[in-house]
This record gives structure tokens, C-alpha cells and sequence, in this order.
């Protein structure tokens, strides 16, 4: 069975948040998903947390991997995947449960479209670290949120996933996409909740430490 949505959730060390994403999911009301979940070399109780969920609905797959990144966790999650569209969800953060209905029916009615993006809830501060300039706030509203991108399987593998960049590997494909001509449309239902507290967040990093905290932090971690 192809499900209309693969959700890929990468995680790394979110024990105390991990189950909350899960839980999200498991609240949709659009129930035609699979979860595949990448957990990126954790070493609390990660797995611990995820293995009565994996064990309970045979929509959830667990893969371990050694830390490699972000954007290396969703790629070693894309092959995995079978769903019509890609879409995610980090591990500190939650969909509201119509999260998936919305973008569903959306896409239903626009079949053109190979890349739907937006919708945010920002919990905590709506500034983050410039990708071009970390040492510099800008909106969040002004960015785009990875989180909340849905993608066409066909131009997920034509441009071959994720970049592993430092910062901003969501961006990056977006503008890649954008070169690509993609079909790309906003949505402004604000149901994906995009957690800024959490200390250990790439954009966190970013703004306190730069790209060099960013490097370090991923060193330390591999």
C-alpha cells in the first residue's frame, strides 16, 4: 500500500519531546500516513521512548544511525519512504491534529503542485539566526520552515534530497526547488507548531555560537 503521506521524523537526544511529536501524529484526523522515524546516533533514552509506539501501530518504522546531521537523517529516510508526498517533523515540535487534512485537501485540489510550505505556530521567539549572517535576527515569517514542507515524491529524488550544509539545508533546497521550476504554494494555516525553546536547536546554536557552534556541537556529537 502507497500511503499518501510519508512523515519522516529525524531525532537526536529529545527523549523528554520525542513522544509528544509521535503523539501528534498518531491525533491526525487524516489517518492515510506512515511515519518513518530516524533517530541520528541518540544516546539518552530515546529508544526506550519510541519502542512502545513502534510496537503498537505498524504505520511507524524506528531506524538507528550514527550522527550525521539533519538533512543526512531525512535522506536516510527517503529511500525508506513509500507515501505519495514527503512531508516532516522534528522531534522538538508538533503538528495540531488537522495538520495533515489540510495540506491533504489542499493538495487534492491542487494536483500541479510539487512543493506546499507554511502554516507555522511559533512557540517562544519568532526571530531566528540569518542563515547568511547568523550574528543577525530576522523573522521567522520571513523564512521558510522545513518542518512544514510537503513535496512531491518526483522532486524530492530529482534533486536528490538534502544538502549537507551547516545551516539552513531547508532553505537550500527551497531555492533549489525554485531553480528547478517547481510548482511551489504557500498554505497559511498555522497548524504545525515550531517549538523555539529548546536550547540545542540548530537555530539556537546558530544565533548564540554561529556556524562554528554548529560545527562543534555536530563534532562533539559524531
Amino acid at each position: 500500500m502507497t500511503p499518501f503521506f510519508s512523515v519522516i521524523l529525524p531525532t537526536f537526544n529529545r527523549a523528554k519531546l520525542v513522544g509528544r511529536a509521535i503523539e501528534s501524529i498518531l491525533a491526525q484526523t487524516f489517518a492515510d500516513w506512515e511515519l518513518v522515524i530516524v533517530d541520528d546516533g541518540s544516546r539518552d533514552n530515546t529508544f526506550e521512548i519510541i519502542r512502545p509506539f513502534v510496537l503498537k501501530d505498524e504505520r511507524l518504522r524506528y531506524h538507528f544511525a550514527r550522527n550525521r546531521g539533519l538533512a543526512m537523517a531525512r535522506n536516510l529516510a527517503l529511500p525508506m519512504s513509500r507515501g505519495q508526498y514527503i512531508t516532516f517533523l522534528d522531534s522538538d515540535d508538533a503538528y495540531l491534529s488537522e495538520h495533515l487534512a489540510v495540506r491533504a485537501e489542499y493538495l487534492l485540489g491542487h494536483p500541479e503542485v510539487e512543493l506546499l510550505h507554511g502554516g507555522v505556530e511559533v512557540i517562544g521567539s519568532e526571530m531566528v539566526a540569518d542563515k547568511h549572517d547568523p550574528s543577525k535576527q530576522i523573522p521567522i515569517s520571513e523564512c521558510v520552515v522545513g518542518g512544514t514542507f510537503v513535496i512531491r515524491r518526483d522532486l524530492v529524488e530529482d534533486l536528490k534530497g538534502f544538502h549537507d550544509v551547516a545551516y539552513g539545508d531547508d532553505s537550500d533546497f527551497f531555492e533549489r526547488a525554485q531553480a528547478s521550476n517547481a510548482v511551489i504554494h504557500k498554505i497559511n494555516v498555522p497548524t504545525y507548531q515550531y517549538n523555539r525553546l529548546e536550547p540545542d536547536s540548530l537555530t539556537a546554536i546558530a544565533g548564540r555560537d554561529g556556524i562554528e557552534g554548529i560545527a562543534k556541537f555536530r563534532g562533539s556529537h559524531g
